[in-house]
């Protein structure tokens, strides 16, 4: 997974490239994630989806263009074979995502949660989940682990959710982790935030093995 992350890496900062860009890694994967549901987007809604200028998104689709991941027509910008296989690949990992209340459990005004497969052996404290999600603006991040049928901090085996069945209920009926999961939760002042945020942690969570 690790070379995917860098493939990410490499739409971002193209050789050749001499504009500052205000898109990132975070922002190239929701993109492809826009791409993966949908048949074919137009710039418009790209703009609107990834919070960035129409000339960033000119950039983007230039850029990903030049790995051979998406083409474009009139319809607008498509993935291409190519670009399925990688971006299922990634989606393999990081299937699904889903916002949460604030509770006493999450405490920010918007929260969003990622998870990430068969991950929890790689998981330390979630001190370095933290740290990638407050690059991007969020106040905190919490990380989790699923084992044996829970929802427990790195390290322990106490249900980190026993107070707060409703958001436990979310978790497992939106999330849908099994046994060697994680989960990661990011809280922030702003819903884009909150989500874009979650998608760093959780990407270099995979670039660091």
């Amino acid at each position: 997974m690790k070379e995917k992350i860098q493939t990410l890496q490499n739409i971002v900062s193209r050789k050749g490239s001499t504009k500052i860009l205000s898109f990132s890694i975070p922002h190239v994967f929701k993109a492809l994630q826009l791409l993966y549901r949908e048949s074919y987007v137009s710039r418009i809604r790209f703009e609107k989806e990834i919070h960035i200028g129409a000339g960033a998104v000119k950039t983007l689709i230039s850029h990903l263009k030049q790995e051979e991941i998406v083409e474009s027509t009139r319809s607008g910008t498509f993935l291409t074979k190519k670009g399925l296989e990688f971006t299922k690949k990634i989606l393999n990992v990081l299937p699904r995502e889903c916002t949460l209340p604030k509770s006493s459990a999450f405490l920010g005004k918007y929260n969003h949660a990622i998870l990430i497969k068969n991950y929890s052996t790689r998981i330390k404290s979630g001190i370095e989940q933290r740290d990638y999600a407050i690059m991007y603006g969020a106040n905190g991040c919490t990380t989790m682990v699923f084992q044996k049928n829970k929802c427990t901090f790195p390290g322990d085996e106490k249900n980190c959710l026993i107070n707060n069945k409703d958001i436990e209920k979310i978790i497992l009926e939106k999330l849908c982790p099994e046994n060697g999961d994680v989960i990661l939760v990011t809280s922030a002042s702003n819903l884009f935030v909150a989500e874009i945020s979650a998608k760093n942690s959780a990407l270099w969570t995979l670039a660091s093995f």
